[in-house]
């Protein structure tokens, strides 16, 4: 069973950083991408960045690009999306999945990052 623990979501001033980190389990971590989400209030939920843990690509979503990064600790299978330069815009709930997602996939609670202004 697959089961996806997104955390370090927390308050934080504009302009600030934080650290997500999304640890894995019921899968073999190696054969999968992993992304990252958003869905702020009122909104849809959009993806934000994904990683190939086997090769390393990445990507990411034009709003994020140059502050956020994602990266991934095979040994711990745990994908991280540390966040810099952060905007009010960026107040959300940030979950992970695996990627490409399944319409069936259960997303979890997320953890909420508030960022003031």
């Amino acid at each position: 069973e697959v089961q996806l623990q997104a955390s370090g979501g927390g308050l934080v001033q504009t302009g600030g950083s934080l650290r997500l980190s999304c640890a894995a389990s019921g899968f073999t971590f190696e054969d999968y991408g992993l992304g990252w989400f958003r869905q702020a209030p009122g909104k849809e939920r959009e993806v934000l960045s994904c990683i190939s843990i086997s090769d390393g690509s990445t990507y990411y979503a034009d709003s994020v690009k140059g502050r956020f990064t994602i990266s991934s600790d095979n040994a711990k299978s745990t994908v991280y999306l540390q966040m810099n330069s952060l905007k009010h815009e960026d107040t959300a709930v940030y979950y992970c999945n695996v990627v490409p997602v399944k319409a069936s996939a259960y997303w979890g609670q997320g953890t909420l990052v508030t960022v003031s202004s």
